[in-house]
This record gives C-alpha cells, structure tokens and sequence, in this order.
C-alpha cells in the first residue's frame, strides 16, 4: 500500500503519482470449505521509506466476503467504506446479503478510476469465489490470485503451493507462506501478516499471522 504526497496546492507533486507506485503483497485463493485472504503490514512511500509497520490491508465488506487492498491509501479507504455501504444497502433493502457475483460486479463499478488494484474473495451459496479487481472496472474470477509489488514472488509460491480440494487451514499456511516469502525480496512489503478466513459461518482476521 502507497502513500501518495500531494503539492502545496493539494495536487499531486511534480512526479511524485508516477514515483511511488504500488508497494505491498496480497494473495487469496479458494478452499473446499471456504476462502482466505493474506496480506503484508507495511506502508511505504515508493517502496523507499516504510511510512506505517502496522496496516491493515485486509477488510471485511460483506458478511461472508472481504478485500485484500493494493494500491494509494485514501482511494482505498473510500472503495472500501462505498463497498461496505452498497453491500449493507442491498442487505437492508432485500433481507438477503448480495451473492458474491453481485458482490464482484459492485466492486468493479466502485474500483472504476481508482488507483488501486484490490482482491475480493467470499463464500455464497455457490462456494468460494476468488475475484481480481482493477482501477479500469474489470473483475476477473480464479482459483487464487496475488497482487502489489511482492506478487511475482507471491505466485511463484502459490502455483506450488495451491491444492483445490485443499481446506481453509491449508490454504491459510498457502498464503502466509506466500506473503513471507515476497516479504523477504520486495522491499515494500513486509512487518508481518494480517489473514483473513472466510467460510459460511463468517469471518475472523488473524493479525501477526506466521506459517
């Protein structure tokens, strides 16, 4: 996750949108009996100078869904709180919670023009879902995905690592491992794991998590 500083008239500094880009590790893959989701606790500017060692980078939405946030602080923030908005909006309105494909398709929508690359991942009626978002609205489904600057090593991990008939523990020790491993080559990622287990009975976050 990325601090972006503003000029002194509140817009962007010379080149410093363009300098500090994305720096963090996200990862979320599906399970038998659930999903989860991992993600690194580190704030930089730029990958340069380590802003905040305590972030949380991984945030309920939904009563079984949540996101893993890659991208600038504030924009993420405001996804976050709209998202969680519409979602309680259509519970309220409908007496059902949003299905994770209604769930997916907002999230495109609010993610539109957003400097932010977030993973979305819940369970609904139909199982686990695992979903890849962008600023550019796309909304892509998989079995497991990774995202921010750690992602290249994050994967390396995962396509070992990743079982489909696995249970919500393995793919727990799966993704902390992953979020680990892009820690210890990615300079913008790092101080820990923050995991997030979602099954039909809801969610629970498990701050300092280690494989």
């Amino acid at each position: 996750m990325t601090y972006h500083q503003a000029g002194p008239d509140g817009a962007p500094g010379r080149d410093e949108t363009a300098q500090y880009q994305t720096g963090t590790t996200i990862v979320a893959l599906r399970a038998t009996d659930g999903v989860v989701l991992a993600a690194d606790r580190k704030m930089s500017l730029g990958g340069r100078f380590t802003a905040n060692k305590d972030v949380r980078k991984v945030e309920q939405v939904h009563p079984t869904a949540a996101v893993a946030i890659s991208g600038s602080v504030g924009p993420a923030q405001a996804f976050v709180r709209r998202l969680r908005a519409e979602a309680s909006l259509y519970d309220s309105r409908r007496g059902d919670p949003m299905s994770l494909t209604a769930l997916s398709r907002t999230a495109g929508s609010v993610a539109r023009g957003l400097p932010i690359s977030p993973l979305l991942a819940g369970v609904d009626d139909e199982g686990g879902h695992v979903y890849e978002l962008d600023g550019g609205g796309s909304v892509l489904e998989d079995r497991y995905a990774a995202g921010g600057s750690g992602m290249q090593v994050a994967y390396g991990v995962l396509e070992r690592q990743f079982d489909p008939d696995t249970t919500v523990d393995a793919a727990a020790d799966a993704a902390t491992r992953a979020v680990e491993a892009a820690s210890e080559r990615d300079t913008a990622s790092g101080n820990g794991v923050t995991l997030a287990t979602v099954t039909h009975d809801g969610l629970t976050v498990e701050d300092g998590r280690a494989a």
